[in-house]
């Protein structure tokens, strides 16, 4: 039970999101998946989230971040449930399954596949080792929950794309409404802990930015999203696609949750904030994937 809590299920609905919506608009576009590529690009990008949970569930123990004073749900090492020795062996066994994993893609991406397989695994260390403490995490989500796992997705189930660059610009646009709409978690975990970030010197852009305008970027992300995913459908898909609008039905919900977010302000109680809005992320995905499979 102790490594299913470190490995935090509820986030991994940012990593299978990205995902569905590139199998979708390959779906979309192409009339067939190849299903072999499609599992081994889930299996990754789990593993690559559970992955960077225990290493910041690690580095944050070792620091010494996870104190007392500590919002956010309770973690393994610093409870004392997993020891380090154990963690770093958890960390090395599921960075090797996601490497294996990942190797295969070789197949049906080319070996320009392996620097960007190489990027995911350093950045799922250097995000928490490094980049989330200097306001850079935001970009990180963006690239690895938006454009990076959306794009390949998508070229590994192209027919006859011979590069990456060749990914259509509805797709690029999908992409980045998906990593905007994940990047939404990250602005509650950092909205939630804004005051005891500030009080040990770590800056995130909610520390830099203030409460008000997080609340006002959290609630532009997810328009901005829906409106991007929108256009997108409309340029990959076929004229009358039924359902194209689906996308801006998230809109509403959204507001719902900032609503939500803003009457609470802070504390503990942010958590369901956060838990909602990893619901939001799937949700987003599904209406995406829905309107995009309209077009067929």
């Amino acid at each position: 039970m102790a490594w299913v809590l470190a490995s935090r299920p509820k986030t991994l609905t940012g990593a299978a999101a990205p995902v569905i919506v590139a199998l979708a608009a390959a779906y979309s576009r192409y009339g067939s998946l190849s299903p072999v590529p499609a599992v081994l690009c889930l299996l990754f990008a789990l593993l690559m989230q559970v992955d960077s949970n225990l290493v910041n569930d690690y580095f944050d123990c070792v620091r010494g971040v996870d104190t007392g004073e500590r919002l956010g749900p309770e973690r393994a090492c610093s409870q004392g449930w997993i020891t380090l020795e154990a963690m770093r062996r958890g960390i090395t066994v599921v960075t090797f399954l996601a490497c294996l994993t990942g190797l295969p893609l070789i197949a049906w991406g080319g070996w320009e596949c392996i620097p960007v397989g190489m990027a995911c695994v350093a950045f799922c260390f250097l995000y928490t080792t490094l980049f989330s403490g200097i306001a850079l995490g935001d970009v990180l989500v963006l690239l690895f929950f938006g454009l990076v796992p959306v794009s390949y997705t998508f070229f590994f189930q192209s027919h006859g794309m011979s590069s990456i660059t060749d990914t259509p610009l509805g797709v690029w646009m999908l992409a980045l409404a998906q990593g905007m709409v994940t990047d939404c978690l990250l602005l509650v975990n950092n909205f939630r802990d804004r005051h005891t970030d500030a009080s040990v010197g770590k800056k995130t852009l909610v520390t830099i930015i203030g409460a008000k305008a997080t609340l006002w970027l959290y609630g532009s992300l997810g328009i901005v999203a829906a409106l991007l995913a929108y256009i997108a459908i409309g340029l990959l898909g076929k004229e009358g696609g039924m359902l194209r609008f689906l996308p801006l039905l998230f809109i509403p919900h959204h507001l719902i949750v900032l609503y939500s977010m803003n009457k609470i302000g802070h504390g503990r109680e942010l958590n369901k904030i956060l838990g909602r809005t990893a619901q939001s992320i799937m949700l987003f995905s599904l209406l995406v994937a829905m309107a995009l499979l309209s077009q067929k």
